[in-house]
């Protein structure tokens, strides 16, 4: 596992430079280092729904992909092999999406795919806020973006990927 960036250097300079290109306004945000979705969302003061997290996926075809989902869901594999049209997924290692995606902490991927030159996919709930915060890059820096400007230089394609919850009590359910 290797961390090509030094962790108080800042964001991705990529991450920023590639925001720059794509005239995606952004906000650069500094925390505590967070490593998990849930975390960095806290750390950063906004709803978990509004953190978008990246995991890596590869499929039996040898395809990679990122998924972008909100911070509190989870990606279900059996919509991921249906949505990518596959005969089996699996979620990246972190030694393979550190391979992917050099000059990012290990963990801290940012929801670029274009950046690394990845298919980039999301659920539909990203679509459900105007402004959506991820990691630049770094365990103590995030950016904040308007997910219009986002979608459109990142050509995310959105779909049914988050796994099914059912947050009522188990007493209620049938």
């Amino acid at each position: 596992m290797s961390t090509t960036q030094d962790p108080h250097a800042g964001p991705y300079q990529g991450l920023i430079e590639w925001l720059e290109r794509g005239s995606i306004a952004h906000e650069v945000h500094e925390h505590a280092p967070t490593f998990t979705a849930r975390q960095t969302a806290r750390a950063e003061g906004v709803e978990p729904s509004t953190f978008a997290k990246v995991v890596g996926v590869l499929t039996g075809e040898g395809k990679q992909v990122l998924v972008v989902l909100d911070a509190t869901d989870h990606l279900d594999l059996r919509k991921a092999r249906r949505v990518l049209e596959a005969g089996h997924v699996r979620l990246l290692t972190e030694a393979e999406l550190g391979a992917l995606t050099p000059g990012c902490e290990v963990g801290a991927v940012p929801a670029a795919g274009a950046l690394y030159g990845l298919p980039m996919y999301a659920d539909h709930a990203v679509r459900d806020d105007p402004r959506i915060s991820f990691k630049a890059g770094s365990h103590r820096y995030t950016v904040r973006v308007d997910r219009a400007a986002w979608e459109r230089a990142s050509a995310v394609v959105y779909a049914d990927l988050a796994e099914d919850s059912d947050r009522r009590p188990a007493w209620s359910r049938s």
